[in-house]
């Protein structure tokens, strides 16, 4: 599988923004998904994760409010609608994906995660 994240970009704090991730392949929804981010100087962290039907979802508690992960299997899409942007969530975003029998496991740990894609850069200014 590949990941091609989009989206990411320069926005005020208090403002929105939507980051996507496409993957290549026919299995994608064989896979849990989830959004991590890292910022520099700092581990990367988990922010959502979705099952591979999309009924169960997590959030780390920084983005519980403001964050709605999403995924479109028929286009082998997930999306992370942020809202409410905050200076602290500047850093790069990644996705990941990670092969799960169950439809409604979720992945909350890097090293759960089989796949990743390559980042994109979300910053957020005052």
């Amino acid at each position: 599988v590949q990941l091609v994240e989009s989206g990411g970009g320069l926005v005020q704090a208090g403002g929105s923004l939507r980051v996507s991730c496409a993957a290549s392949g026919r299995s994608f929804s064989s896979y849990a998904m989830g959004w991590f981010r890292q910022a520099p100087g700092k581990e990367r962290e988990f922010v959502a994760t979705i099952s591979r039907s999309g009924y169960t979802t997590d959030y780390a508690d920084s983005v519980q409010g403001r964050f709605t992960i999403s995924r479109d299997n028929a286009k082998n899409t997930v999306y992370l609608q942020m809202n409410s942007l905050k200076l602290e969530d500047t850093a790069v975003y990644y996705c990941a994906a990670g092969a799960v029998s169950s439809i409604v496991t979720i992945r909350r740990r890097v090293y759960e995660y089989d796949y990743w894609g390559q980042g994109t850069q979300v910053t957020v200014s005052s």
